[in-house]
Order: structure tokens, then C-alpha cells, then sequence
């Protein structure tokens, strides 16, 4: 087993983790409901491609995760892992981007199409907004090298991180027509 790579202080954790979880979700639904028009000379939609890529490799990165620490490899774990974290938050920089500089796009399908897309669309945003403090809180056990915790905490957090990056792929999919 590693060793841990952070000294623990839960209650800075709690307070950080809240704050980022906080101000991200704050900052994904306040700057969504505004559009700049900055007039930068490019398709403002290569945001929403350059999400839909870093989704991809989020998804891979975590089944490639699982494989790894299911395999023993838990330093190959971790760096996947951390990976996944920071392609994250590159992905929330550009998402922002995208929706600041675009604003909303209406998804033009009919029928069982649309009750696809928005069934898909709503438990996506569900969980993308009640899934960050879960990864931040198992990374943070697993830095501690709290292993029951960080099992415990990944059992939930996986899944529902995964579903969140394979189904953000699956939206740009399907409302790309539409931009």
C-alpha cells in the first residue's frame, strides 16, 4: 500500500472541499446565465468538442483506474487517478467558457429523441452537481492513505464520476446538430 502523501487535517479538508464544491457550483449556474460577446473570431462550439474529448478521456482514464488497483497497481492508480481529477478541471474551465461565450443551445429533436436527450440531460446535471465533493473527499482519504474510507467513499463516487463523464459525452452527441 502507498503511504500517505498529505498530512490530515479533517477539518481543513471539510472547509476546502465545501468551498470549492460551493464556489464551483456556484460558478457553473450563475455564469450560465450570462453570455459575453466577445467576438473572438472562432467557432465558440470548439469548447463544447474540446469537452466531449476531455469527458472521453476522463471515462477511460477511470475504467483504467479500476483496472489498475483491481490489478495491485496502486502508484499507477493514483497518477491515473490524479490524471482524471485535473483533465476535470480543465474540462470545468472550458465548459464555463463555452456556456459564457455561447449561452444556451436548444436541442432540436423530436419524440422519443427528445425524451432521450432530456432524461439523459437531467440525471447528468444532477449528478455533476452532487458528485464533486464525493471525488474531492475520496481523493482526499486516499492521500491520507486511509484505504476503508477511500474504498468505501469510491464505491459510491466511482459510478456516479464515470456515468457523469460517459453520459456528458453522450449530451454533446446528440445536441452537436443543433449548435
Amino acid at each position: 500500500m502507498l503511504k500517505a502523501s498529505i498530512r490530515k487535517d479533517d477539518r481543513l479538508a471539510r472547509i476546502l472541499i465545501i468551498t470549492v464544491s460551493f464556489v464551483v457550483f456556484a460558478a457553473v449556474v450563475l455564469l450560465s446565465r450570462f453570455k459575453l460577446n466577445a467576438g473572438l473570431g472562432f467557432n465558440i462550439h470548439v469548447f463544447a468538442k474540446i469537452n466531449a474529448v476531455i469527458n472521453t478521456i476522463v471515462s477511460i482514464l477511470l475504467v483504467t483506474g479500476l483496472f489498475a488497483v483491481r490489478t495491485g497497481d496502486q502508484l499507477l492508480h493514483k497518477k491515473i487517478m490524479l490524471a482524471a481529477i485535473f483533465l476535470s478541471v480543465l474540462f470545468l474551465l472550458s465548459y464555463i467558457a463555452h456556456h459564457l461565450l455561447e449561452g444556451e443551445t436548444k436541442f432540436g429533436g423530436q419524440g422519443i429523441e427528445r425524451t432521450i436527450y432530456f432524461t439523459i440531460l437531467i440525471t447528468h446535471i444532477f449528478l455533476a452537481a452532487v458528485i464533486l465533493p464525493f471525488i474531492l473527499y475520496t481523493a482526499y482519504r486516499a492521500l491520507l492513505a486511509e484505504w476503508p474510507a477511500h474504498r468505501k467513499l469510491a464505491k459510491i463516487t466511482w459510478p456516479i464520476w464515470l456515468y457523469v463523464a460517459v453520459t456528458g459525452v453522450i449530451v454533446y452527441l446528440m445536441i452537436s446538430p443543433y449548435y
